[in-house]
């Protein structure tokens, strides 16, 4: 059963290295700059451009949200922002949730993927109480695919073109986790 008030309101989850922190006003500019790195929006399909006050109105607008998580990525050493994990689609009849996650470049490629992800499922599967947890990564990204997979995710299927990248259709891998396989990962 999904436990609504856990949803409601967004939590500090902290780890070793990051901690994942309510996204809020304070993070508008570091969204905004994050937004322009053509590598971030090839790698998450992202087509359309955003102008500054949408991010500010966005990042102003996540602690309204009572239906979804949407969280900053912050490296514990430096505070600096180091991307953004938003968990959506909850669906409380089913227990299930989807998410992405995007790391700023300068943080990519040191783990800290994966760390953010263990930090969420652990409130998903502990707190809110979603049995399932899904997502889709692009072909062209095996990096995140590799990372989905070191915390558990399996290859469930795919969408065949579901992205037209640069005049490239590219496939959409759809991916999840149970919240049995999480439990056994984490028990033994």
């Amino acid at each position: 059963m999904i436990n609504a008030a856990a949803v409601a309101t967004t939590p500090t989850l902290t780890g070793p290295r990051i901690r994942l922190v309510p996204l809020g006003p304070e993070h508008a500019e570091a969204v905004f700059t994050s937004l322009q790195e053509p590598e971030s929006n090839r790698l998450t399909g992202t087509h359309q451009t955003f102008t500054r006050a949408a991010i500010d109105a966005y990042c102003a607008s996540r602690a309204d949200q009572d239906d979804r998580l949407d969280w900053a990525i912050e490296d514990v050493a430096t505070g600096q922002y180091a991307g953004g994990v938003s968990v959506n689609e909850v669906d409380a009849d089913n227990e299930t949730a989807g998410f992405r996650i995007d790391l700023v470049e300068s943080h990519r490629g040191r783990g800290l993927g994966p760390e953010a992800i263990e930090l969420m499922l652990a409130h998903l599967f502990d707190e809110v109480g979603v049995y399932r947890v899904g997502l889709e990564v692009y072909a062209f990204n095996p990096r995140a695919q590799r990372s989905y997979e070191k915390v558990g995710f399996v290859v469930e299927g795919r969408e065949r073109g579901a992205l037209l990248w640069d005049g490239e259709r590219v496939d959409a891998v759809l991916m999840g986790l149970l919240r049995d396989e999480w439990k056994a990962r984490h028990t033994s």
